[in-house]
């Protein structure tokens, strides 16, 4: 269900819990599957909320296994569990800090011991800190931020990579701030340039190996990073500036993923989508 702006509400702790959320966001997709990613086996980083679990519930349609991770948020993990399961999908929850290179290499040990494989890993799980001005940026919170934003990426990648195969996929959660930049997320928008070098670097370093590496640049959308991040004034009018003229929903950028996932974008690598709401992106 389409809403212009969230009403204003605040959520004291990253990455945010999608229970508390009002309204709560459209998750569930909206078509029915096709087995697009059928029998695959799919590793997503903070796949338990936001566009993580649309995700995950956008390929458990489409006939793929889940494995994915989450921080601390158990009551949403529980709950995307069980959304996988009337997917009719067969559901794995991992706990852990993805800015943690042992964790990485246990998720993706985990995995393997529960599905013998891993087809498609979506790099999602993210965090963003507002501060007032670039002096604000402590060393400690640049660290952080991309510990989890960058960092995370690249360690959950090298884990997986001996287990990708020829035509397996990787795809990246950057964001429009990547592109236009961001007054209040300095940091954040840094780190989102960051993955888009990331994506295009390592779709040319994995040609030859047959794996394809895309990404996902999305706009203003309802998730719980947003509630955690932005004070009540701001979450109530998150969306209004893009042409659209309101917030998206989780399942509207879920599709992006599961088509870079599919055979019908076995001729695209090194590319970035945009469901942001109209903003014209050229790069």
């Amino acid at each position: 269900m389409a809403i212009k702006s969230p009403p204003p509400q605040e959520q004291e702790q990253q990455p945010g819990v999608e229970r508390e959320m009002e309204p709560t966001p459209d998750f569930r997709p909206r078509y029915p599957g096709v087995d697009k990613v059928k029998e695959r086996v799919v590793l997503i980083s903070g796949g338990d909320s936001g566009i993580g679990r649309a995700v995950s519930l956008a390929m458990a349609r489409e006939g793929a296994r889940v494995a994915f991770i989450y921080l601390d948020e158990d009551a949403d993990a529980q709950d995307t569990l069980e959304l996988l399961k009337e997917e009719g999908s067969e559901g794995l929850a991992i706990k852990g800090d993805i800015a943690s290179q042992t964790f990485c290499q246990q998720a993706v040990e985990q995995t393997m011991a529960k599905f013998g494989r891993i087809d498609i890993l979506v790099n999602n799980a993210a965090e963003q800190h507002i501060r007032r001005s670039f002096e604000e940026i402590e060393a400690d919170d640049l660290a952080r931020t991309f510990g989890s934003n960058v960092f995370g990426y690249f360690h959950l990648t090298r884990a997986a990579l001996p287990h990708l195969g020829e035509g397996a996929c990787i795809i990246n959660t950057t964001s429009i701030t990547a592109y236009k930049g961001h007054p209040l997320l300095i940091d954040y928008s840094a780190t989102r340039g960051a993955i888009v070098a990331l994506t295009r670097s390592l779709s040319q370093a994995l040609l030859e190996r047959g794996i394809r590496v895309n990404a996902v640049a999305p706009g203003p959308i309802w998730t719980p990073l947003i509630p955690a991040s932005f004070d009540e004034s701001k979450v109530s009018q998150h969306g209004e500036s893009s042409p659209m003229g309101r917030v998206g929903q989780p399942n509207e950028v879920a599709p992006c993923y599961v088509f870079l996932a599919s055979e019908e974008a076995s001729y695209m690598t090194g590319q970035v989508l945009h469901p942001n709401g109209g903003s014209v992106i050229n790069g």
